[in-house]
């Protein structure tokens, strides 16, 4: 890819995606971002502070969903790439209201992918003059996998095997995007990554909920008995591996981005206790308001990544372990909270 172009991001003001859009411009400053967000109850305008006054950052309010609103971009903009964040992602959420999940993940990617196909392919296997190298980057998760028991890991051959309406949905927008680079040649790339965590998360998720929990001098609350693990990955690593990907991965791969950072929620809890008892120190250890709380339906035990093939072929490894990312993660937490 080359970075003087306009790339269409859905999704960026959310968490993951608001993160890549500060570091993507930071890094490549003559490129331009058409930013679609719907501005659900997962994005907020505020995550995108950092380049608010940036002339390279344009943001639109709008649905993945909406045809003639992205149709209209795409002929706008003539974009050269999409990068796809834009997805309804809470599980807790998808089992109470799959509806939502299936609608933005599923018809969405489908409208995107197809209006992209038509603005950038004359046929099948056959691009647009000057569309060659366009792009389309499928942001998904690790959770499309299924569960893991104590042993293995998973890795981009993977059978996949979803067991939330979210991770479903997630696992059909992958073959989505799959299927139009079997069927039509289009140029696309897929990234699968495990749990996230830094600034700008969603307050419902685990670790900003702990944080916030605790300094109100609340209970905690750890599903079942709190010894499901998942991998932790600190968000700038993941944008770096999606801009690695993004712009050096084989069309038609998959990339799985993991941190190699596993642990179990209850030393998740524990740690940020810790680690809170030292930099708000209170009367009582925040260990105390460690509640455990009924089990969700569906609580798959553990996600664990294989991350060598990101790392091999294209030169990215996480620069955080979950140690360090989480003293940063904790001290912008406080900051917002304390605002």
């Amino acid at each position: 890819m080359k970075n003087n172009q306009t790339i269409l991001v859905t999704g960026g003001a959310g968490f993951i995606g608001s993160n890549f859009i500060s570091y993507f411009l930071k890094k490549y400053n003559d490129s331009i971002i058409v930013n679609l967000d719907k501005l659900t109850y997962a994005g907020e305008l505020s995550n995108l502070s950092q380049v608010q006054s940036n002339k390279n950052h344009i943001f639109i309010k709008g649905d993945i969903c909406d045809k003639q609103l992205v149709a209209d971009l795409f002929s706008r903009y003539k974009f050269k790439a999409v990068i796809h964040f834009a997805a309804e992602s809470h599980v807790d959420n998808s089992i109470k209201k799959p509806d939502a999940f299936i609608n933005t993940n599923i018809l969405g990617t489908f409208n995107l992918l197809h209006i992209a196909k038509d603005f950038w392919m004359e046929a099948p296997f056959k691009y647009k003059a000057e569309c060659e190298n366009n792009r389309f980057h499928h942001i998904s998760t690790d959770e499309v996998y299924g569960s893991l028991g104590k042993e293995g890991l998973f890795t981009e051959t993977s059978k996949y095997a979803p067991n939330s309406p979210y991770s479903a949905s997630k696992a059909s927008s992958d073959f989505l995007v799959r299927s139009y680079f079997h069927t039509y040649g289009m140029n696309v790339v897929t990234t699968n990554c495990s749990n996230n965590y830094g600034p700008h998360q969603h307050d419902e998720k685990l670790i900003p909920t702990i944080i916030r929990k605790a300094i109100n001098n609340e209970a905690i609350p750890i599903y079942g008995d709190g010894k499901n693990i998942r991998d932790w990955l600190y968000v700038e690593d993941h944008c770096r591996g999606i801009d690695k990907a993004f712009q050096t991965g084989r069309n038609g791969e998959t990339y799985n981005i993991g941190g190699k950072n596993e642990r179990d929620n209850l030393y998740i809890a524990n740690t940020i206790c810790h680690i809170l008892d030292e930099l708000r120190p209170k009367k009582g250890s925040y260990f105390q308001q460690i509640e455990f709380v009924e089990d969700r339906p569906g609580h798959d035990y553990r996600y664990a990544i294989d991350a060598s093939k990101i790392e091999n072929e294209l030169g990215w490894s996480a620069n955080e372990n979950f140690e360090s990312g989480i003293i940063k993660t904790i001290n912008w937490y406080l900051d917002k909270y304390n605002k």
